[in-house]
Formats: C-alpha cells, structure tokens, sequence
C-alpha cells in the first residue's frame, strides 16, 4: 500500500483536485481497455492468416477502426474543457492571499488585512524537529481558513517561479512585473505542502510551501495575533 500510494496523486484537500482525480482515474481505465484491444487485434493479425486479411479488406471496420478514436477524444476532449474552466474560474473570493516568488523564498501579504505580511523560508535541516519534514517545512507556514473560497495572486521579483501545492489541484506560475491567479477551496483542515516547480536557479528546490488549513475562528484568533506583532 505504501509503495503503491507513491504512484498515484495525492489525496485530495479541494473539490477541483477530486474532480482532477476522477477525470484522471477514468481516462486511464480507457486507455487501458483500449490498449488492451488493440494488442489483442494486434496479436490476432499476426497469428491468423485468415483473420488478417478480413481485417485488412473490410471497409466496414476500416469506418469503425477511423469513427471510434475521433469519438474516444471527444469523449477526453469535453470534461477535460469543463475541468480548464472550472480551474481558472474565480468565484467572488472570500479571501485574498499575495505571493511572490524570490530566489530562493515565498513573501505573502493578506490583502484584506492590515500589516499581516510574512517571509517563508525552508526551515535548515539541523533546526528540524522529529515531527518535520526534510526540504519540506518552512519558519512561517501559510494559514488559510477550510471552506473557504481562497484567491491567490501569485507574482515574482526576480525570475520566474512556480506555486504549486499538488494536493489542492492548484499550479501557476510566478512570473516578473505580472500577476497570475488562482482560486480554491480547501475542503479539510491539515498541513499541506508544495515546492516551486519552476527550475529557477541553483537552490530552486530550496523553496518549499506549507499550507495550514484551520477552522475560520482559528484563522481569525491567527490574524488577530499576527496583526499586533
């Protein structure tokens, strides 16, 4: 179980990454069906002389072997369309989060709140304690409320960076002297992490992020605190 949880994706922690889960999930059962067909046609070609040449001679099959791919992309083509909309649809966020991107950092300021800003660093490793995670956890985690309607807004200051946290369906690019967004909604409280997936210099995979995903009085009681520092 524990070998075969390294596969697949994460859990999900967003209603879009359970949507990313189930899409994935079934296109690959019908790749697999496919794939299976086809190498039996495949082997039945070449092992039956008599086989080979009904296939090979028969126009009726030639239309089906040509209709039936052109209806399998469409049957990939409309969900993966609706799944492209839905991640880039922003829908009124309740809160706003900024990030930007440096080498070899996160910065994140709560828009909607006076004076809460923070730098995120990688936490070394001598200073980890035994409940951390190696290249993982950082100094100031990122603490956002659960069912939530969240909107990133994701920059850079230097080169082009990556926000990424994998188990909430959530991927963009940090880019200089542009601002990108993105919006989720974080289904269930926990730690979760991402690193920068963008190859933006030496120590590119020395720029971790956590998410902690709490209750809405937690997040307020936080703000409430970080505020008055």
């Amino acid at each position: 179980m524990a070998t075969w949880s390294y596969l697949t994706l994460q859990d999900a922690s967003s209603p879009l990454m359970e949507q990313l889960i189930f899409f994935h999930d079934h296109i690959m059962l019908v790749l697999v069906l496919i794939l299976t067909f086809v190498g039996y046609l495949m082997a039945s070609l070449f092992s039956n002389s008599l086989i080979n040449r009904y296939m090979l001679e028969n126009q009726p099959i030639e239309i089906i072997w040509t209709s039936v791919p052109a209806l399998i992309l469409i049957f990939i083509a409309l969900p993966s369309l609706r799944l492209l909309y839905l991640l880039d649809e922003i829908n009124s966020p309740s809160l706003t989060l900024k990030t930007i991107g440096h080498q070899w950092y996160w910065s994140y300021e709560y828009s909607d709140f006076l004076q809460v800003e923070f730098d995120s660093y990688m936490v070394n490793s001598n200073d980890l304690e035994s409940s951390s995670f190696r290249l993982l956890d950082v100094d100031n985690r990122t603490v956002l409320p659960m069912m939530t309607q969240i909107r990133v807004l994701i920059s850079a200051a230097d080169v082009i960076h990556s926000w990424t946290v994998p188990t909430l369906g959530v991927k963009a690019d940090a880019i200089p002297g542009r601002l990108n967004q993105v919006s989720f909604l974080i289904s269930r409280p926990g730690l979760f992490y991402g690193q920068c997936s963008e190859i933006c210099g030496a120590n590119h995979s020395f720029m971790p992020i956590v998410v902690e995903s709490v209750s809405t009085n937690s997040f307020l009681n936080w703000i409430s605190s970080s505020s008055e520092m």
